[in-house]
């Protein structure tokens, strides 16, 4: 069995030299189905994501946690992933807030936590992560929460029943399908 990765999105994430960061998005090449790049963006400093190749990144097979092969002077060399457009307008004491948008590389998309999961007959859940193969980076599963408050459960949906990622996740399933998919713990998959 292929050794599998979970790319936790909100997880911290550190440099060789301290922490840098957390995961905000994990960036797919949909027509591919793999990761091509997180997102990772400073520690209080919204709208200054860098894009972080995989080759930097080394993910604990246990723990979910994520290190960057950089320092933090190189990471904060790494080209940006966001652009911080600021309106004009904003009087003292009444800042308006920055708009943020993606400078991803063209063709692919960044997923976020939270990001609606649709199926068939309606929304399910929200994303959570991905897990993909080590090797390969090759998208198996897209985690989610699904459910209500008091029946919250995480389930990972297999890459085949996914047949879009545009506009949030689209499902081949139908609601009823993924509530009776089994609660998983990400770990079994993985194999830790």
């Amino acid at each position: 069995m292929a050794e599998k990765i979970q790319f936790t999105i909100g997880a911290d994430v550190n440099c060789t030299d301290g922490h840098c960061g957390e995961v905000i998005r994990v960036v797919v090449n949909p027509a591919a189905e793999v990761v091509t790049h997180l997102v990772v963006e400073p520690t209080h400093r919204e709208g200054l994501g860098r894009l972080v190749p995989l080759d930097l990144v080394d993910v604990g097979a246990a723990s979910g946690d994520v290190t960057l092969h950089c320092s933090l002077e190189e990471f904060a060399q790494l080209e940006a992933a966001e652009e911080a457009h600021f309106l004009p307008g904003g009087n003292v004491g009444n800042i308006t807030p920055p708009i943020v948008t993606d400078t991803l590389p063209a063709g692919e998309i960044g997923i976020r936590r939270g990001q609606q999961v649709h199926a068939t007959d309606g929304g399910i859940g929200r994303v959570h992560g991905l897990i993909t193969d080590r090797a390969t980076h090759h998208v198996t599963h897209v985690l989610l929460e699904e459910g209500h408050l008091w029946g919250k459960k995480e389930v990972a949906i297999p890459i085949g029943a996914v047949k879009g990622i545009e506009e949030g996740i689209q499902l081949t399933l139908t609601k009823r399908e993924v509530q009776d998919l089994p609660a998983v713990d990400p770990d079994d998959l993985i194999g830790s």
